[in-house]
């Protein structure tokens, strides 16, 4: 009989990470979340899932092993995405007293209490170049003093079944006393890359964004795969302004995307100049049933609020496809370890 594995899961949002782990195996035994919208939705889509709607900084001050009924080192995963902050340096070398105050921070206090088997922290691929890449020493330092192996490795969602080009920096911890016989690997990416042609079909109709008319117009004259250099130059003046002579290809602005390639990292705000994401055929941003579907939500996973909750709560999340192949992969750890 497979062993149940459990997770608990801080900054959970609306769960993108936590049904990648689920589909994985992982049992979801608690989910921190401060956003009451991202709350609802993962209320209104898993009933039977303990969600605690309340700040991390809050929860951390508890008895963490008498809050979620365990023993210290019996969780199998702590999962979660914290905000990058930027720490003061001074010049020496950071431990966790003087990362408090940072999301981080809260995290690794989670970690200290419960010691975990494995954590996974995903964040943006910036994380790792932050501060001249001290940023991300630092936490690696911290999670080694806590008694980790930790390694980190940047994917790119597009790898693995996801019809979006969204890097994140993942990374992983095993527990001193298991590394080695609890072997993790990334995982491999797949063969065959999905483009937009394979994941909007059929898509349930849903709320969306419009462009005004006068932008609807500028995109009516970008071919698909094109940008604003395929626009008129006097256009092209109009539409960009101020950012038509800032260097850089700004290949963002004015952007229609095509049928035979992936989104770009889909972003919080369908509406963004800097950052369009027109929609292939139609001169509209994609709905938000459109959005879920590029980032490999299922079609029946709900979303509570309002049309620019539901965007946002989707813009933030970790790709379900890709959550689900790194958990596959720290399942296989433990139950190839036996841990």
């Amino acid at each position: 009989m497979k062993k149940s594995r459990k997770c608990i899961e801080l900054f959970a949002g609306a769960g993108g990470l936590a049904l990648g782990l689920e589909q994985a195996g992982f049992e979801e035994i608690g989910l921190v979340e401060f956003d009451h919208t991202a709350c609802e939705t993962l209320r209104i889509n898993r009933p039977n899932w303990n969600v605690l709607e309340e700040d991390v900084i809050e929860v951390s001050k508890r008895d963490l092993l008498k809050e979620f009924k365990l023993k210290k080192g019996e969780l199998d995963l702590l999962s979660g995405g914290y905000p990058c902050q930027a720490f003061s340096y001074a010049g020496k070398k950071l431990g966790l007293d003087d990362v408090r105050g940072t999301m981080f921070y809260y995290y690794a206090e989670f970690i200290k209490q419960l010691q975990p088997k494995m954590f996974l922290a995903e964040n943006v691929k910036g994380l790792t170049t932050h501060d001249g890449g001290k940023t991300i020493g630092t936490m690696v330092n911290v999670f080694k003093d806590l008694g980790y192996a930790v390694e980190w490795q940047v994917l790119n969602a597009w790898d693995y079944g996801v019809a979006e080009k969204r890097q994140r920096v993942v990374i992983i911890g095993i527990r001193n006393d298991l590394k080695e016989k609890v072997k993790f690997e990334y995982p491999t990416p797949h063969e065959y890359k999905p483009v937009l042609r394979d994941v909007l079909k059929n898509v349930p109709d849903s709320i969306g964004a419009k462009y005004p008319e006068s932008k609807k117009k500028v995109f009516d004259l970008v071919p698909p795969g094109g940008y604003w250099k395929d626009l008129p130059d006097d256009v092209a003046r109009e539409y960009m302004k101020s950012c038509y002579f800032m260097g850089g290809g700004r290949t963002g602005i004015a952007r229609r995307l095509s049928w035979d390639e992936p989104s770009l990292t889909l972003t919080c705000s369908p509406m963004m100049k800097q950052t369009d994401r027109c929609h292939p055929d139609e001169s509209r941003p994609f709905t938000t049933r459109e959005y879920a579907r590029i980032q490999s939500f299922p079609d029946e996973w709900q979303f509570a609020g309002k049309m620019n909750d539901i965007y946002k709560q989707i813009g933030n999340a970790v790709p379900v496809n890709l959550a689900k192949c790194v958990g596959i992969e720290i399942m296989n750890a433990l139950n190839g370890g036996e841990a």
